[in-house]
């Protein structure tokens, strides 16, 4: 049952009525992958591919939340198929998730199992530092569920990083999905301070509420609501623990209880039947239709989800 529910599309990944740009595309993972790689450019890669980012694009395209208006912002920009490279200033402006949310939606569409996992990566930099990132995993018949990171589908981009095993099958000791940085953090084998969206000194986004916050957006792709990065709920909207000031309080030790059980049902090998119970029946961790989302261009707002 598992493999057919992450085989067909959520609200979030279905083309809707651009499905017909789907077809012509390959049925090999690695193949959309590249595709999926030269139809978007992250906000950040500019410098890598000699490009400057406009600012309108910064602001409005990773705000996308739904597959097909980013297929619709594909196509507007350059109205060829999907398997022909886009220039980067023809690129949609997005972040990580959507790369594997676009990967997974092509994949789906394929009828391959996938889904979209939260977690994070040693892979961008050697400080030791474990990044925010999202892939998509994705079901091989032979080998099981494998993690794809298709922003590395572009040796160019794989070169940068100076990546040294398949984007395809990237090792999980070198993506750990949230589940297992927790508990990393909670067994003392990893500092808190070692997973964030950048090191401590170079903001506030980092340690022990920001694992549990992508725990939160981990269970919640593993039931195919997959949100935008910075979409909140349950305890961390209702407590602001990302305040303007970076200031965090102390987790309390009931929500550190409630993230010790969400990191041991998403972690290591899922449990299909574990992860749809403990979010449907958890007020705190189940997505609700409305969302606090803290856009990073475009400021605070409530959203109601389709």
């Amino acid at each position: 049952m598992s493999l057919a529910f992450y085989a067909a599309h959520s609200t979030t990944s279905a083309p809707g009525d651009l499905a017909h740009h789907y077809a012509g595309l390959p049925r090999d993972p690695a193949r959309l992958a590249r595709i999926t790689r030269d139809l978007l450019i992250h906000r950040l890669e500019g410098g890598i591919f000699g490009h400057t980012v406009a600012v309108d694009r910064l602001h409005h395209d990773a705000e996308t939340r739904y597959i097909d208006d980013i297929l619709r912002i594909v196509v507007a920009r350059d109205e060829a198929p999907l398997t022909r490279r886009r220039e980067p200033a023809d690129r949609f402006v997005g972040v990580c998730r959507d790369f594997a949310l676009l990967l997974c939606s092509f994949l789906r569409h394929m009828g391959v199992p996938a889904r979209i996992r939260s977690g994070f990566a040693d892979y961008f930099g050697d400080s030791g530092f474990h990044c925010d990132h999202v892939v998509t995993e994705y079901w091989d018949e032979e080998r099981g569920w494998l993690l794809a990171d298709a922003q590395l589908a572009d040796p160019h981009l794989a070169g940068h990083w100076k990546i040294d095993f398949d984007p395809m099958d990237v090792p999980r000791d070198r993506f750990l999905v949230a589940g297992e940085a927790w508990r990393a953090i909670r067994t003392g084998a990893a500092a808190p301070e070692s997973f964030g969206l950048h090191p401590p000194e170079e903001g506030p986004m980092f340690g022990e509420w920001f694992v549990a916050g992508n725990i939160r957006l981990d269970l919640a792709a593993l039931n195919k609501v997959e949100t935008l990065l910075w979409d909140l709920w349950g305890e961390e909207a209702d407590n602001d623990v990302w305040g303007p000031d970076g200031g965090r309080p102390e987790m309390p030790d009931p929500t550190r209880a409630l993230y010790d059980r969400a990191a041991e049902v998403t972690s290591g090998e899922v449990s299909f039947d574990a992860v749809r119970r403990l979010f449907t029946e958890n007020d705190s961790l189940r997505t609700p239709k409305t969302v606090l989302s803290l856009a990073p261009f475009n400021g605070p707002r409530h959203v109601t989800l389709r």
